[in-house]
């Protein structure tokens, strides 16, 4: 069955920042796609069909059925299997053996262990961005030390090591990076990760307490699986969490009566960070799956080897599921959005995620209540064609109006 459309190319140009593109949102909830590569599937934008597909045991996240909907210098390279440690681009048992290992590290009793780091990190990050002074570029100055620094906590990296993990981990999500600069920035995080298992194993690392050393003790991976394992969880564990955390300051200090609502105690802030998982949904168009088998849903037939994008910004923004979709609103109860996912893919790091988002957000804006862009919004560079949306920069600015015009406003 058809959907009466033509297949037209993926649209990833948006008209204003916190809006999916104005297509996609045209779309029916499941039409066809045009891949860069000549393949012809499909794109889910739809709530209830992008949550039924996510939960389908027949659609699969194996690499090398996956094809590219967008940047055309990765489309035509065919993807192999992927490499022991890569779960999230395999499918049970395989998948399942490495979440089952995960686990408990990533847990919500792991993560409320984690706090107390959480929250000094981003006191300490906090006290060098004012120490730098106005105006800083959120991105560099908190968003992203905030994450680098916890997820090296967790995993036992040295932070010393982050800002080789930042800029590779940029490079990997671009997809207009050429095949070149995303296997240089895979060596980098690679090359880091192997340093440090040799360091474990020779009992000259980290404290023993981090999901490597873990790993490295149980001795049920080799090398080769620890050393994926640890780029996985460094380049997932990082990029979307520093970028929902410049974009929704963002989103917030373009909505003074939206900001006014946030909490002030972390542990109330949680259906507002829900709210802003929803209304944001970074994960723009990366989150695919394959038919293994012809299976009808939504009223169409998704044939035996047809690639799906699941546009997870549109979904979240179905009006059947969430009235008044478009509007962000702290007050909402957002419950059931799909920033993280769904089934057994969902994201292994979503407890983590949403405590970093609580407490540094509740905290950015204890200690600059009159934090404001330093720029004008249109002016703020947006990542429309990275895997993670997000913003390059982030200039604000705080204290008097000195620093607004020294900026040049």
């Amino acid at each position: 069955m058809s959907d009466g459309r033509k297949a037209q190319p993926l649209e990833t140009d948006r008209t204003t920042p916190f809006d999916p593109p104005a297509e996609l949102r045209n779309r029916p909830p499941l039409s066809r796609l045009a891949y860069p590569d000549g393949h012809v599937g499909w794109v889910a934008t739809g709530y209830t069909v992008t949550r039924a597909i996510l939960a389908d045991p027949r659609f699969s996240t194996r690499r090398e059925l996956l094809h590219q909907p967008v940047g055309r210098e990765r489309a035509h390279q065919r993807p192999t299997p992927a490499e022991p440690g890569i779960f999230p681009h395999m499918d049970p048992p395989d998948h399942t053996r490495y979440r089952r290992l995960l686990g408990r590290h990533f847990g919500a009793r792991r993560v409320a262990e984690l706090t107390p780091a959480i929250r000094r990190y981003t006191a300490r990050t906090l006290d060098e961005m004012a120490d730098g002074g106005s105006p800083a570029d959120l991105v560099t100055s908190f968003a992203m030390p905030v994450a680098a620094l916890v997820i090296c906590e967790l995993l036992g990296v040295p932070a010393g090591d982050r800002h080789v993990i930042q800029a590779a981990t940029s490079v990997m999500n671009d997809l207009d990076s050429t095949p070149e600069q995303t296997a240089g920035a895979v060596l980098s995080i690679t090359g880091t990760v192997r340093g440090l298992l040799a360091r474990l194993r020779a009992g000259t690392g980290p404290p023993d307490d981090g999901v490597l050393a873990h790993a490295v003790a149980s001795g049920d991976l080799s090398d080769d699986e620890l050393t994926n394992l640890g780029m996985v969880l460094l380049a997932t564990g990082h990029l979307p969490t520093s970028s929902m955390l410049a974009l929704g300051t963002f989103a917030l200090l373009t909505d003074p009566d939206q900001r006014a609502r946030l909490p002030a105690d972390p542990e109330l802030a949680g259906p507002a960070v829900e709210e802003l998982l929803r209304y944001l949904s970074i994960l723009q168009f990366d989150v695919r799956r394959t038919a293994l088998a012809d299976v009808e849903i939504g009223g169409q037939v998704i044939a035996a080897g047809e690639t799906v994008v699941l546009a997870l910004p549109v979904a979240n923004r179905d009006p059947a599921h969430f009235p008044g979709q478009d509007r962000l609103d702290l007050d909402r109860s957002a419950a059931g959005h799909l920033a993280f996912g769904h089934g057994i893919h969902q994201c292994l790091g979503q407890h983590l995620a949403r405590a970093e988002l609580r407490i540094a957000l509740t905290a950015l804006f204890e200690r600059f209540p009159d934090l404001r862009l330093a720029v004008p919004a249109a002016e703020v560079p947006t990542r429309d064609r990275m895997a993670v949306y997000g913003v390059d920069r982030l200039p604000v600015a705080w204290g008097t109006a000195q620093a607004d015009r020294s900026s040049g406003r």
